[in-house]
C-alpha cells in the first residue's frame, strides 16, 4: 500500500483527495495539512517513516516557496508531485527543477490524480501534458546546449541501457560514451540543473524531450 502525505492551504481540496484514496485499497493517507513545516514536525514527533508519495500544492500560505517546500520534502525522503492549477509556468519550473517528479492540476480528473500518484510511488517520472506545458518555451530552462552526440549517449542512457551497452549501440569506445556523459552533466550544472545521478539524468532527458527524439547517427564525436 502506497503511503501518501497531502499538503494544500485549501482544506476542500485536502478532503476530497482523502476521500478518493480512501476508496482504493492501494493508497493510504497518513498525513493531511496545510505546510510542510506542519507535516515534518508530525512525522519526526510521531516517529513515522516518510510519504512514499507527497502531493503539494504549488503555492502555500504560509510564505515559503515552492522550491524551499519541494526540496525539505524530497531531502526527508518523499517523491512529490506538485497538484496545482499550473497557472504560473515559472514556479512549476522551479519545483521541478527542485526534484519534483512532476505536475499534475487540479482540473484533472480524480482517477488521472490517483494514476498520477501511482506512477510516482513506483519510481517513474510523469510525462504529462502539464510537465510539458511547464518547460515549453523556455529556453532559459530547456537548452543545456548539448552537442548530437551527447543527445543521442543521454537518450539511450537515460532510458536504461548500461553506458557500456551505449557505447556497443553508438560502435564507439566505453570511454567515449562516459566522457560524452560527463559532458552532459557538467553542461547542466552550468545551466542550473545538475544531474549527479541517473535519475537525475532521466528527468533532464524528459524535461528536454530528448527521450522522444528519433534516433540518429550523430554528426560529431
Amino acid at each position: 500500500m502506497t503511503r501518501v502525505a497531502l499538503i494544500d492551504d485549501h482544506e476542500s481540496v485536502r478532503l476530497g483527495l482523502e476521500a478518493a484514496l480512501a476508496q482504493t485499497e492501494s493508497f493510504h493517507v497518513v498525513s493531511s495539512g496545510a505546510n510542510v513545516a506542519a507535516y515534518l514536525d508530525w512525522r519526526r514527533s510521531a516517529g513515522e517513516a516518510p510519504a512514499d508519495v507527497v502531493v503539494l500544492d504549488l503555492t502555500l500560505g504560509d510564505g515559503t516557496t515552492v522550491s524551499e517546500n519541494v526540496d525539505r520534502v524530497v531531502r526527508d525522503g518523499s517523491s512529490v508531485i506538485i497538484h496545482s492549477v499550473a497557472d504560473r509556468p515559472a514556479a512549476v519550473r522551479e519545483a521541478l527543477a527542485a526534484g519534483a517528479a512532476g505536475i499534475v492540476s487540479k482540473s484533472s480528473p480524480t482517477h488521472e490524480v490517483l494514476a498520477a500518484i501511482d506512477t510516482v510511488a513506483r519510481g517513474e517520472l510523469l510525462d504529462n501534458v502539464e510537465w510539458a506545458s511547464a518547460v515549453e518555451g523556455d529556453r532559459a530552462f530547456a537548452d543545456a546546449q548539448l552537442s548530437a552526440r551527447e543527445r543521442e549517449v543521454l537518450r539511450l542512457y537515460a532510458a536504461g541501457l548500461p553506458l557500456k551497452a551505449v557505447a556497443e549501440r553508438l560502435g564507439v569506445a566505453y570511454s567515449t560514451a562516459k566522457e560524452n556523459i560527463t559532458r552532459v552533466r557538467v553542461k547542466y550544472v552550468e545551466v542550473g540543473r545538475p544531474a549527479p545521478t541517473k535519475v537525475d539524468l532521466l528527468r533532464r532527458a524528459m524535461e528536454d524531450g530528448i527521450l522522444h527524439e528519433t534516433p540518429e547517427t550523430p554528426r560529431d564525436a
